[in-house]
């Protein structure tokens, strides 16, 4: 049994195509949790006549990417759990793929699809999102997303190790969940699946990439001018990240890279730029490290705009 697990925040109809897609999945054994993050509206209804098969929670406030996954663990009876982000699609095979990855390498303890975005066109190649991560470095707490930008011309094909799962579609063994515990949902948004990617490999399990099987996701390619809430929980978690997961000697590194090149870097450009909300939330997110002061993002805990999940970017 796999119990796939979607959180849907005031995106009724990309939560309804990702619910369409599991139905055309050729592997049946499956139980469907929808979490409802805090909509404007009760969609309940909407889904309960349109997939009756569906359980469905909800919750009155934003519990951010991890909180709202978290919840549907005490409803979740599968075997394996697939944690998809409700403006995904998955592609034909795409479970059963994933399951024969882990027959086939029982000591996996999470593994990632291929994720590329969503084709705004029938007939236009697949563009990659995703096809792996390098490790966060230690001393500047930086990554890369392998293949991210490159066509999809199947130059991926071979299940591996890499560094970290993706948020948007992880999929994950019930013994490795019960062992290592869920993700910290006080990340809120933001690096909660590295952070958890780190406890499952201190554990003793493998991280994997499994090419064969294929999800898209509908987040836009267009960089779009980062908002201020985005900024402060990416400024934030990354140095919690930094904190939680690596030494005092490295973390003493990376404290001096932070405040000799990072910090005074993006001030200055935020300031050049006229952008003084980022430039507030920036602040806040490393102040927050070392004191946890309440601000107006800890306060408020409330997305204004749909809730995606997507890799860590360079600051």
């Amino acid at each position: 049994m796999v119990s796939i697990i979607t959180v849907n925040y005031n995106q009724t109809e990309a939560t309804c195509a990702l619910l369409d897609s599991i139905r055309r999945q050729d592997y049946r054994a499956v139980e469907v949790i929808v979490v409802d993050n805090g909509s404007v509206a009760n969609t309940d209804s909407v889904f309960a006549t349109r997939y009756p098969e569906v359980i469905f929670l909800r919750s009155e406030k934003n519990l951010g990417f991890a909180g709202g996954n978290n919840l549907a663990l005490a409803k979740a009876s599968g075997d394996f759990l697939f944690f998809v982000n409700n403006d995904a699609e998955l592609t034909e095979g795409c479970i059963a793929s994933l399951l024969e990855v882990y027959q086939k390498n029982p000591g996996i303890g999470i593994v990632s699809p291929l994720i590329c975005y969503f084709p705004e066109q029938e007939d236009q190649t697949p563009i990659i999102q995703y096809a792996g991560m390098t490790p966060v470095h230690a001393w500047t707490g930086r990554n890369r997303t392998v293949g991210n930008g490159a066509l999809h011309q199947g130059q991926y094909t071979v299940a591996h190790p890499t560094a970290y799962a993706h948020g948007a579609a992880m999929f994950v063994p019930r013994r490795v969940l019960e062992q290592v515990g869920p993700m910290t949902d006080d990340f809120f948004l933001y690096y909660e699946e590295l952070d958890w990617c780190e406890r499952i490999r201190r554990a003793g399990f493998g991280i994997w990439v499994a090419p064969q099987a294929l999800v898209f996701h509908k987040e836009s390619l267009t960089v779009q001018k980062m908002g201020a809430l985005k900024t402060y929980y990416l400024t934030r978690n990354r140095i919690w990240f930094m904190r939680r997961n690596f030494s005092r000697l490295q973390c003493a590194i990376f404290y001096a890279f932070l405040w000799t090149i990072t910090l005074p870097k993006n001030l200055l450009l935020y300031a050049l730029r006229g952008e003084k909300e980022n430039r507030r939330a920036f602040w806040q997110g490393v102040v927050w490290n070392f004191g946890r002061p309440q601000n107006e993002w800890e306060t408020a805990r409330s997305v204004p705009a749909p809730l995606k999940h997507a890799a860590p970017v360079e600051l």
